[in-house]
C-alpha cells in the first residue's frame, strides 16, 4: 500500500513540480559553476547504499560531510543555495529516489554513507529495516536542529507506529515546517 501511495504521489507531483522543478535546474546552472544536481551516497533499506539527489545548493569544492559538520556552512552555500535549503527545493529531485524504490516519502532521512555513528545507533534499533524517507518523524521534530540519540529516538518510534495515516499526518507536518522554514541547516 505504502509503495502505490508512493508511486501515485509521485505522478502527481511530477506534474505539479514540473515549473517549478525547471526554473531551479537553470537557476543552479546560472547562479554557480558545476552541476544543476548533487548526487550523494546514502544508507538505504537494511543498509545497502544507494545514490541520492538534490539541487547543489553547496559549492563544488564543499567537503562531502553532513552540513552540520562544515566549520562555516554559511562560506560553502552558491548564490542561491541559502534560498534552495530554506525553502527546501533543494529535495525536489528525490522525487526520482522515490520513484526508483530507495525512498518513501516518509521515513527515515537517509544517512551519508560516513555518519558511522547514525547507521550504527539505527541499526542496533531496528530501524534499518525502513525504507528512508524524503522527510520523517524525527523531521517534523526537529529537523536539521536535533542530535542523532534525539534523532534516533524519533525514528524508532516511527518504525513502532508507521501507517499509512502516521505517514499523512508527518507529511501534513512537514509542509507546515517547509512554510515556515524552521529547523534548516544554513
Amino acid at each position: 500500500m505504502k509503495r502505490l501511495f508512493d508511486l501515485f504521489a509521485v505522478g502527481i507531483f511530477a506534474v505539479l513540480l514540473l515549473l517549478p522543478f525547471l526554473a531551479v535546474m537553470l537557476a543552479v546552472k546560472f547562479t554557480s559553476k558545476g552541476p544543476m544536481f548533487y548526487w550523494s551516497q546514502r544508507v538505504g533499506r537494511d543498509n545497502v547504499m544507494f545514490w541520492m539527489p538534490k539541487f547543489r545548493s553547496m559549492r563544488v569544492d564543499t567537503p562531502n560531510v553532513a552540513t552540520h559538520l562544515l566549520k562555516d556552512p554559511a562560506k560553502h552555500l552558491t548564490p542561491i543555495g541559502g534560498l534552495l535549503r530554506k525553502s527546501s527545493l533543494d529535495e525536489l529531485p528525490q522525487l526520482w529516489s522515490i520513484l526508483r524504490g530507495d525512498m518513501s516519502f516518509v521515513g527515515p532521512r537517509p544517512a551519508l554513507f560516513n555518519q558511522d555513528d547514525l547507521i550504527a545507533a539505527r541499526t542496533e534499533r531496528g530501524i534499518h529495516a525502513l525504507v528512508p524517507g524524503l522527510t520523517g518523524w524525527a523531521q517534523v521534530n526537529g529537523r536539521d536542529d536535533l542530535p542523532i540519540p534525539d534523532k534516533v529516538g524519533y525514528d524508532a518510534e516511527y518504525l513502532e507506529w508507521h501507517s499509512l495515516g502516521f505517514d499523512l499526518k508527518i507529511l501534513w507536518m512537514t509542509v507546515q515546517q517547509v512554510l515556515r522554514r524552521s529547523g534548516v541547516s544554513h
